[in-house]
């Protein structure tokens, strides 16, 4: 079924765009919450007569996608995880890690947005991320990915020491309770 949409409705297109859809999404979805119109000569002819206005609002995301881009072209992203000697992390840099860096620095970008090459970053190193944004436009980001300082050789030793210590209690109350029951076999 042919619609025709009222405004922008994520996943499928922008305001003014003829779609065909599943009649059942149209009649169950988009009518309902007034997303769209079934496409006629009367629902083309008025947006026809909306055109201009339409295509300035496109005109303004267009300006607002290009601005982005070059302030997301002006940042680099440093991120600082845990890695090996050898320099693989051992998690992985993905793009919800991305996108959640991105929200740190104040910038709205959902992570279905963001491509990166391999779909994940397994090492530390640098990388260039893309963004895509309003029709088409890209932005590339470096990615800094660090290695994080190691100081867990220090916080190993008293785990170990700890376990150590409680299974010497263990064999003590274990050597208590097997000196109990040969006194008990006496009486």
């Amino acid at each position: 079924m042919k619609v025709i949409l009222n405004q922008d409705v994520k996943h499928l297109g922008e305001e003014g765009d003829v779609k065909d859809v599943a009649m059942g999404y149209a009649r169950n979805y988009l009518f309902p919450r007034g997303l769209a119109v079934p496409c006629n000569d009367m629902t083309l002819a008025h947006f026809e007569s909306r055109k201009a206005e339409i295509e300035a609002k496109k005109q303004v995301k267009r300006s607002e996608a290009a601005g982005l881009k070059e302030r997301l072209e002006a940042t680099a992203i440093k991120l600082v995880m845990p890695a090996g000697a050898n320099g693989k992390l051992y998690g992985a840099v993905t793009n919800q890690t991305i996108a959640d860096e991105f929200i740190k620095l104040g910038f709205e970008i959902e992570r279905k947005r963001i491509e990166l090459p391999g779909l994940t970053f397994k090492s530390v190193g640098k990388y260039r991320v893309s963004v895509r944004l309003y029709e088409g436009t890209l932005a590339e980001v470096e990615v800094y990915v660090e290695a994080q300082p190691e100081a867990k050789t220090e916080s190993h030793a008293p785990k170990h020491e700890k376990r150590h210590h409680r299974h010497e209690e263990e064999t003590v109350e274990t050597d208590a309770a097997d000196a109990e029951e040969p006194a008990e076999d006496a009486e």
